[in-house]
């Protein structure tokens, strides 16, 4: 199959392991993807025009979204049962860095592949079924009743400071309501997934947003598990169930870029040499850190300077997590070619 052009940036959707037939690799090529194997592990890619996600519009933002989950999805649905999806609009310059990439990130990558292994993602989306009912619940909730009954024999009247205080208890019942169903929600599941994240809600009529992580063997067991907390709530949520997804929230991988210029200035800022060790790293921030601290140094420049840093410390600390030294004392190399050979590098986003 075709391992793309070097004259070509590749988009970059995922791995998977190198253990497929290559008669099931070979139909990658009909939903427009190829391969770029290493080893044990394959990246999944395609050619494209390489573009900066932040400065997309809204609907092309949304456009390439969709591009990225349904490729990903048929994946699933050609039985790559394995994925470690790419962060959303991650671009290598051409194979060749691609290749240079995952042999420094080897172990990282089979490491998890192993985790993810015949792992899934669950997401259940609930709304309340009647937002007006539950909010009519609250009105005749006693302490809603009380506060009201207080503004309304007030000589003064209902003031907008009252408006406002019926308005956060409102809110905290609201919100306490909602945290009760989705505790219920999560400990129903409680026996079928390995781990659950909660994401943000969109508005007050969501009561839950969560993903959970399950074995593929668990989905039957799972599903049938929210039928009977749907009916036992007597239509109280509307659960919207997605399913099966690659593992999104718990595993999704990105490419950071470490620029040189910015572990150069902070090797200066930090007053280290092109070969230190993390302990020095440590000290030389420690000294720097109590001779420049505000509280010792008046002036307004004082904190820009000691955030200036706490920056080069955050920069350098960064730097170590890419290179993986055996030991804090083992010394490793902040020379420009070392710098520039590991500026690229893979990490599970958190």
């Amino acid at each position: 199959m075709e391992k793309g052009s070097i004259d070509k940036s590749l988009y970059i959707y995922g791995f998977v392991p190198n253990d497929y037939p290559e008669k099931q690799l070979k139909q990658l090529e009909s939903i427009g993807v190829s391969v770029i194997p290493f080893q044990k592990t394959v990246a999944i890619v395609s050619q494209k025009k390489m573009i900066d996600i932040s400065e997309l519009s809204k609907e092309a933002l949304a456009e390439l979204m969709i591009h990225h989950q349904k490729t990903i999805e048929s994946l699933m649905g050609m039985g790559f049962n394995t994925i470690i999806p790419m962060r959303l609009g991650t671009f290598a310059n051409n194979s060749v860095e691609l290749i240079r990439v995952i042999e420094k990130e080897y172990d990282l990558i089979m490491e998890t592949t192993e985790k993810v292994s015949n792992l899934i993602e669950v997401e259940i989306i609930s709304t309340w079924s009647d937002f007006g009912q539950i909010m009519a619940e609250i009105a005749v909730n006693p302490e809603v009743v009380e506060m009201k009954e207080k503004s309304l024999n007030s000589e003064a009247g209902i003031t907008q400071a009252d408006q406002l205080n019926l308005g956060y208890l409102v809110k905290k019942i609201l919100d306490g309501l909602q945290s009760e169903y989705e505790t219920k929600i999560t400990e129903t599941f409680a026996p079928f997934y390995k781990s659950t994240k909660q994401h943000e809600l969109m508005n007050d009529q969501m009561v839950s947003n969560t993903a959970f992580l399950i074995h593929q063997s668990k989905l039957v067991l799972f599903e049938k598990a929210l039928d009977e907390l749907d009916e036992s709530l007597n239509d109280k949520l509307n659960f919207k169930f997605v399913s099966p997804l690659p593992c999104y929230s718990f595993y999704t991988m990105e490419l950071k870029s470490l620029s040189f210029e910015e572990i150069e200035s902070a090797k200066k800022e930090l007053g280290l040499e092109d070969s230190t060790s993390e302990n020095s790293l440590q000290q030389a921030y420690l000294d720097k850190a109590k001779l420049l601290h505000p509280d010792a140094n008046a002036g307004e420049d004082a904190t820009v300077i000691f955030n200036q840093i706490k920056k080069a410390h955050t920069i350098l600390q960064d730097y170590v997590d890419v290179l993986k030294p055996a030991s804090k004392e083992e010394e490793f190399s902040l020379h420009t070619d070392t710098v520039i050979k590991n500026s690229l590098f893979l990490k599970i986003k958190e």
